[in-house]
């Protein structure tokens, strides 16, 4: 994983954190290249089925234990950790996923959506969060510190009605028979949550605060399960073996390194359990079990991206900057429509210090921003690497992406002019320059809204 908690863009919420650094006791988001395209891979056919365009769609997951999912900000699906572990099925997290899905091609609470396009990933997450938790306190009679633009958040929360999650319920029955799969999974975690929330007497996990469930909805999706032509069809394999993946993935790298060693010993020499283990020996650090254990994958499976990955970020991580490209070069060859690996191996030229490299990380990163242009380390290494080629207007305007994703209005404006001074007038970059410095009008000061569109 490149891109995880110790990697690339490990975002805590709220606060910019360096490369490397984990922020303890607090929420963050997390970049995976290898996760997120199985996750797309899953969700794919309900997105084309309600229309949508998959490559226009991001795929994002909150490190939290908790249920929750939603979207915000545009076509973007924030997932949490705890929704992906808890998932028995695929058919179960797709489920969930077609119904945020109708949520966005039915075009539910559209002014927060626009009010959240100009705040930065970590700034959607933040004021989600933050809502969730004031919603529940004051539903519990207790009060609770709002983080900025609290209006906005809460009442895209209050405004959130019953009858825009039974319009998002039917879109994902009209989707999941489109694309030929039971709605059997959803209607078991509605279940699930019915369950918890009968036991508890509270409802505790902001999936159920920020979808309010009603017997209505349930007996809606029952009837449709016992109707639907669809609803005994089992997952496919390759579904299965992917969330299986995933969900291993997952707890190697969040789990403690101990924990995952003993859940996965030596003797198990499946495909899982060897990731597991290389996984978590790079976090012990052992470095020298790390190294063997990937290597073996590697040889076994020569056509796998993320394996190669793997080695690139524990050699990268551990200094070996030079040993490091080979890996991630050879990740982006097989995997060549991966932005953020692409992201990541300019990371490494850069690091490497050598002017030819520094070339190579210049023409990687404005490729994959092209697709990730909310990464705001990937505008930061660019602009770095233009400094270093001595084209400092184009660093500017890159510093300028950078603040203007981070929707940090005065950072954005300011290098926006300082490129406008610095770049030819009327070329493509300073037209650019121009139309940043116009679109950072619209940031809020206070860091940008957020739109639960659930």
């Amino acid at each position: 994983m490149t891109d995880w908690i110790s990697g690339l863009t490990a975002s805590v919420l709220a606060a910019s954190v360096a490369l490397g650094q984990v922020a303890a006791a607090a929420e963050s988001y997390i970049r995976d290249t290898e996760i997120e395209a199985d996750i797309r891979t899953m969700v794919t056919p309900i997105w084309k089925a309600a229309g949508l365009d998959p490559n226009a769609l991001h795929v994002y997951l909150v490190e939290d234990k908790q249920i929750n999912s939603f979207v915000a900000g545009g076509q973007n699906e924030f997932i949490n950790t705890g929704l992906i572990m808890r998932a028995q099925t695929p058919n179960q997290l797709i489920g969930v996923l077609a119904h945020e899905t109708g949520h966005i091609a039915g075009g539910h609470l559209t002014r927060f959506q626009d009010a959240a396009r100009k705040a930065s990933i970590e700034g959607i997450i933040a004021m989600v969060l933050g809502a969730a938790a004031t919603v529940a306190a004051k539903g519990s009679g207790g009060g609770a510190a709002m983080l900025p633009a609290e209006g906005v958040a809460e009442r895209a929360f209050m405004q959130y009605s019953i009858t825009q999650e039974a319009s998002a319920d039917h879109a994902a029955m009209t989707f999941l028979d489109a694309s030929g799969q039971s709605a059997r999974g959803l209607l078991q975690f509605f279940q699930i949550l019915q369950g918890e929330e009968m036991l508890s007497g509270i409802r505790e996990d902001p999936y159920l605060r920020t979808h309010p469930l009603t017997a209505q909805r349930i007996d809606y999706v029952r009837n449709h399960v016992e109707h639907s032509r669809f609803s005994d069809v089992p997952d496919t394999q390759t579904n299965i073996d992917l969330l299986k993946r995933v969900k291993v993935k997952l707890d190697a790298f969040l789990s403690r390194p101990s924990s995952t060693l003993a859940t996965y010993p030596e003797k198990d020499q499946s495909v899982l359990a060897r990731y597991a283990r290389a996984i978590a020996y790079y976090r012990a650090p052992q470095l020298d079990k790390a190294l063997p254990t990937i290597d073996g994958l590697i040889r076994d499976f020569p056509q796998d991206p993320y394996f190669r990955e793997l080695k690139g970020q524990m050699l990268f991580e551990n200094g070996r900057i030079k040993d490091a490209i080979q890996p991630y070069e050879e990740a982006v060859r097989l995997a060549p429509s991966a932005a953020l690996l692409r992201i990541s191996l300019a990371q490494v030229y850069v690091e490497a210090n050598d002017p030819k490299e520094n070339k190579r990380a210049i023409a990687y990163l404005n490729d994959a921003l092209r697709s990730e242009d909310k990464e705001t380390q990937g505008w930061h290494l660019l602009a770095t690497a233009y400094g270093r080629d001595n084209q400092i207007g184009m660093a500017a305007l890159a510093l300028a992406e950078e603040g203007l994703a981070a929707g940090k209005k005065k950072d954005a404006q300011q290098q926006a002019l300082r490129a406008k001074a610095l770049l030819p007038k009327n070329s493509a970059a300073y037209n650019r320059a121009e139309n940043i410095h116009l679109e950072a009008e619209h940031i809020e000061d206070s860091a940008g809204g957020v739109a639960n569109s659930r």
